[in-house]
């Protein structure tokens, strides 16, 4: 038995992520949400070039295809390679078939090649963020589809936030923006409540205490990975959609974590609230309702079944009429060839983060 959804949208993504399963340990063992950025995160966008970006965005859109995921707003940072780099996860996105939304990440952490964690507000914009704000303006300029993206406000001075608001107004777009995902970055709701608009897509908001506009894009799995707490979206007015922070986009089994999670908080809470959290996506990408997702479980529909139903895969995916995945397996690319050139590329992003 199976039945038949639409696509699902992945409301956050890092498709530079991918490749980080089975990356060299780190120089220390982190202890906290900051030392897992500067350990983790911080060491391996650094180390992107061309090559491990394309063969990451692939394999990460690859595997979101084939969990019935059809489209994913990603946020985007690999400071060494700028210019350019979202056309190169674009270029991946098509080449899979999945619609993408790309943004890089803006940020003042870098200068002249030196690392700062917390960057003081009354800071000077760096050179590295004026090169994340052109990469914006030229993908948003040549038609790409996209928000401005900036990391956070903590690796951001108040002039570069402002840059960054008043560039998305110029595009018609809001900004892709992690906001208080961790204590270190609490005051963000005071520096943003001047600048944040209705279409912001404001990420995490777990420490968020003031009201901003916007849609919040809840990252339940990722929150419990790096231990920063439960980001509570029930109690916000705000429109809520579902991502996964780069872990994945199996927006199915994310949505069955968040609605665990969501229970812990709140016991008489339902999965249709986290239900109607996985299709908000839809208002990013309207597309994606007229796609046409397979399941190899006859309740597929139904939040209560969903929630308490382990082993639903996708079995066949439909996009603009065309059978793009069937029986499991992907029809227009080689799903093995990406794993095989996504291992290469592993291999030799290892080896720089190595040294």
């Amino acid at each position: 038995m199976s039945f038949t959804t639409s696509g699902l949208v992945c409301g956050h993504h890092h498709l530079y992520s991918s490749l980080a399963r089975g990356m060299p340990a780190t120089p220390v063992t982190p202890t906290s949400f900051m030392s897992i950025l500067e350990n983790v995160w911080w060491r391996l966008d650094a180390a992107l070039d061309e090559d491990t970006l394309y063969w990451s965005a692939a394999l990460g859109a690859a595997e979101a295809l084939l969990n019935g995921t059809t489209a994913i707003i990603d946020h985007h940072e690999s400071p060494h390679f700028i210019d350019g780099s979202l056309d190169i996860i674009k270029s991946a996105c098509d080449f899979v078939g999945v619609r993408s939304n790309l943004s890089y990440g803006v940020t003042d952490r870098w200068s002249d090649g030196k690392i700062t964690s917390i960057v003081s507000p009354q800071a000077s914009i760096t050179k590295e963020a004026e090169r994340g704000l052109r990469e914006n303006q030229r993908f948003l300029s040549s038609g790409g589809r996209g928000m401005v993206g900036v990391h956070a406000s903590f690796t951001c001075s108040d002039e570069t936030l402002s840059a960054a608001a008043e560039l998305a107004r110029d595009h018609n777009t809001g900004v892709h923006i992690h906001v208080a995902e961790s204590a270190d970055d609490s005051n963000a709701g005071i520096r943003l409540q001047d600048l944040a608009t209705d279409n912001w897509l404001l990420v995490h908001a777990v420490h968020l205490q003031e009201e901003l506009p916007g849609t919040i894009a809840h990252n339940p799995r990722s929150n419990m990975n790096n231990g920063v707490g439960y980001a509570r979206p029930t109690q916000r007015t705000n429109t809520v959609i579902l991502g996964t922070d780069g872990i994945g986009a199996d927006m199915l089994e994310e949505a069955r974590l968040a609605y665990v999670a969501l229970r812990n908080y709140d016991v008489q809470e339902t999965p249709d609230t986290v239900w109607s959290w996985l299709r908000n996506g839809e208002a990013f990408f309207p597309e994606v309702r007229t796609d046409t997702v397979t399941w190899s479980y006859d309740h597929a529909d139904s939040p209560w079944h969903v929630a308490f139903t382990p082993g639903i895969r996708c079995t066949d995916v439909t996009m603009n009429g065309r059978t793009v995945v069937h029986n499991g397996s992907p029809t227009q690319f080689d799903m093995t060839e990406i794993r095989t050139k996504a291992a290469e590329a592993a291999h030799t992003l290892y080896k720089k983060l190595s040294t």
